[in-house]
């Protein structure tokens, strides 16, 4: 064989593995970033899509919950992730639009991932412990008046952080941020039981991640952030209690990759969230959460999350929570 011939051959083996290789993506198991504490709505629906979703994978899925800075140390050690498949996110309304929108100092923006879905929409919930002996969203205002109330959150910069403040601004409190304390905890679980043992009045987060504590009637929903009400929340909705302003507050759950993230790779992701929203025991299992399985393509998803982001840039300019430090 000639010199050019040898050099051809070895070129075109080289491609050849190359695209075997590319083809054969996932060759191991995928490490699936959660930036919120266990119990929170993001591990929920992490956890609760894992095994139909690792069944259209077809490789193991490696949840870790990494936690910290409202969604951010998560959401950063994606982001700096070799952009091969093998490291995603479980992106999230406070790590994707609420942080963005309120940290001015934010180690990361939209344009540094490639988000593949959004798949979950959930609405927030308002809530309290029976012992509390507070029954309506007017008692819970009346208590904020006379001081010392204070609500839980999933950290500085979360939908929970940014909830609780909007939420009593629309009950008329002139200066929610400092009329209650806000009390950060390490993600959403961690807030709701912050709640459970007292050391919180009240917590304003979405639907899944107080489901439990409401069925046990461990909390008591005060009110939901929908125009209808929502099963298993025996609580009026935003719009009953004329505050519809209050139905900009949902919660989403996404997938995304660091922004290089390879056209091929996204696309199998596009088929394994396709067959794995189609799973029974998934969607019975959200939708008695409160939640709406609600599957995004690419430009569907980018273009929600950049809609959500211009509401909660809005928001905290209008309630003056920016953070600039």
């Amino acid at each position: 064989m000639t010199f050019h011939k040898l050099t051809s051959a070895l070129a075109l083996g080289a491609a050849l593995s190359a695209t075997t290789a590319a083809a054969e993506y996932p060759e191991r198991a995928i490490k699936m970033v959660i930036p919120y504490g266990a119990g929170g709505a993001t591990d929920i629906s992490a956890r609760t899509i894992a095994e139909p979703l690792g069944d259209a994978v077809g490789q193991p899925l490696i949840m870790a919950n990494v936690t910290g800075a409202g969604g951010a140390t998560g959401s950063v050690t994606v982001q700096n992730a070799k952009a091969d498949g093998y490291t995603m996110l479980f992106a999230r309304v406070g790590s994707h639009s609420v942080n963005p929108a309120m940290k001015a100092t934010l180690p990361y923006t939209l344009d540094d991932f490639r988000f593949v879905t959004v798949y979950e929409i959930n609405p927030v919930a308002c809530a309290v412990t029976p012992a509390s002996g507070i029954n309506s969203m007017d008692e819970l205002i009346a208590k904020v008046a006379e001081g010392g109330v204070s609500y839980s959150s999933s950290g500085v910069g979360s939908l929970l952080h940014l909830a609780g403040a909007m939420v009593l601004k629309e009950f008329g409190v002139d200066d929610p941020l400092t009329a209650a304390t806000h009390i950060p905890q390490k993600g959403g679980g961690a807030a709701a039981t912050a709640v459970l043992n007292g050391t919180a009045t009240f917590l304003c987060t979405n639907s899944s991640a107080l489901a439990g504590f409401v069925a046990n009637r461990q909390l008591k929903p005060l009110m939901v952030t929908t125009p209808e009400p929502v099963v298993g929340f025996d609580a009026p909705t935003a719009n009953d209690l004329g505050k519809d302003r209050l139905n900009k507050l949902v919660g989403w759950t996404g997938i995304a990759g660091p922004d290089d993230l390879p056209d091929d790779v996204a696309a199998n992701w596009g088929e394994w969230m396709a067959a794995a929203t189609q799973d029974a025991k998934f969607n019975e299992t959200m939708s008695a959460r409160g939640s709406v399985i609600e599957l995004m393509n690419p430009e569907e998803a980018n273009a929600f999350i950049q809609g959500q982001y211009t509401i909660f840039r809005d928001l905290v300019d209008e309630l003056g929570m920016r953070i600039e430090g």
